[in-house]
């Protein structure tokens, strides 16, 4: 069952509009040419207007400030789901979110057609326990309807005491589906990144959770540790990877790749740049890497996944992507005393030019998994992670219910067999699949 706007008529319209022909200097009738689109002198003047009869006329007081800040939010969330301005408050909460520690229930969120998207569940938050995935969209928190809503309007609801309950109505597109979800708020940590061996294969396993600001250093941490073993390849989990910082998706690039390779390029109107990397890699080519991706892949994530795959040093299994792939800029307005716009400035592009923001990446081994699927895994991996206390710190792997998993510990092990090629498949997965063979 889908969902609708909420449709909310007000009494009085008739008082509305008289007030409003009262004041107005043209009729509603009235028409803008196309050649005002570019006026700017224009658009201030009605801009101002609209301000001042707000201002006067609105059922309650209303200060020029709340006007302002609500003025300027709508201008830039109206341009894209990523594009916002915050208030010096709201800056501090999104700060937190990069620092991997904040309460609240562990989602990353977006928005798409007014609604909050969850882009991914971050592992072994209430969120995650609870089986939102990639894709959901949340329709009320705690009753109240989240259409219109902005971001940190969101988060704000989202967020509260450690301990205390909070109810989500969740539309599940897939499934077409609406259905109520409670869960229990608390202290989120991230640990960005968490690794072990699959054993009897000595392939060694990472999961980076989040892009975050000691992603790399963990990383390599965890590196050191899987190449002292001499394995015969590593499985970089990027799936319900939701991004965060670019310089961290450069240095994980860096990581695997020789020096001088370009990672990613951003072009905008205001800027372009390239980053490359700069070391040696950590990681030699003759070990195999195979990255996992999926719709809850994104941004930085999808750096990496689309680098690696351009060079064919990976080999990508999973499902298409989430399709993040645009810049967002920080402005501090006055030094950040009268708050930082977010703002949208260049789209990224990978080292062959590709750029695939609103579509998603495609793998190169395409691995379906039902909800079901993912149900099943899950509950078998609490059980394990229970029966042998093992913290939410290091992952837990298996083989049997994790398709995507297994098919990557195959690629690495040569077992792999190619399903024959769909009749209706087109030419750039062909192209895509006909270099599993060739990943190093």
């Amino acid at each position: 069952m889908g969902f609708r706007k909420s449709q909310k008529f007000l009494g009085g319209l008739g008082l509305i509009f008289t007030l409003t022909l009262s004041v107005s200097p043209t009729s509603a009738n009235s028409t803008v040419n196309d050649t005002d689109a570019n006026n700017q002198y224009l658009w201030f003047k009605v801009f101002s207007e609209v301000y001042l009869y707000t201002k006067d006329y609105y059922v309650k007081p209303v200060t020029p400030k709340q006007l302002m800040v609500n003025a300027m939010k709508g201008m830039v969330e109206k341009l894209d789901p990523y594009s916002e301005y915050f208030t010096p408050e709201e800056y501090k909460e999104f700060e937190q979110d990069l620092e991997g520690e904040f309460g609240g229930v562990g989602v990353e969120i977006s928005l798409k057609d007014g609604r909050p998207v969850i882009i991914a569940p971050i592992e072994g938050t209430p969120a995650y326990k609870a089986g939102l995935k990639a894709g959901d969209v949340i329709v009320e928190i705690d009753g109240k309807d989240t259409y219109g809503m902005s971001i940190m309007q969101v988060v704000k609801l989202m967020r509260g005491k450690p301990g205390t309950p909070l109810t989500l109505t969740i539309f599940r597109p897939e499934t077409k589906r609406t259905f109520k979800v409670k869960i229990i708020r608390a202290i989120i940590h991230v640990t960005p990144v968490k690794w072990t061996m699959i054993e009897p294969y000595n392939i060694g396993y990472i999961k980076i959770v989040q892009f975050q600001t000691n992603t790399v250093e963990k990383l390599k941490s965890a590196l050191e540790q899987i190449l002292k073993r001499h394995p015969k390849g590593i499985i970089l989990d990027l799936r319900n990877n939701p991004g965060g910082l670019l310089n961290q998706a450069v240095g994980v690039a860096d990581l695997f790749l020789p020096p001088n390779k370009v990672v990613v390029s951003i072009k905008g109107r205001a800027e372009e740049k390239v980053y490359k990397t700069s070391h040696p890699a950590m990681v030699p080519q003759n070990v195999k890497l195979v990255i996992l991706v999926n719709k809850g892949t994104a941004s930085a994530s999808e750096i990496v996944s689309g680098c690696m795959q351009d060079y064919k040093r990976a080999v990508l299994v999973g499902t298409r992507t989430f399709g993040k792939f645009c810049v967002q800029t920080p402005i501090p307005i006055e030094n950040g005393k009268y708050g930082v716009l977010k703002l949208t400035t260049a789209y990224y592009y990978t080292p062959k030019g590709r750029n695939f923001n609103g579509k998603g990446l495609e793998p190169d081994i395409k691995v379906e998994m039902s909800n079901e699927d993912w149900k099943k895994l899950q509950k078998a991996k609490d059980k394990i992670r229970e029966e042998k206390n093992i913290p939410f710190g290091k992952p837990v792997v298996d083989l049997k219910l994790d398709k995507q998993l297994k098919v990557a510990v195959e690629v690495i092990e040569g077992t792999y067999k190619e399903e024959t090629k769909k009749a209706d498949e087109t030419p750039q997965e062909v192209s895509q699949n006909s270099s599993i063979n060739n990943a190093k």
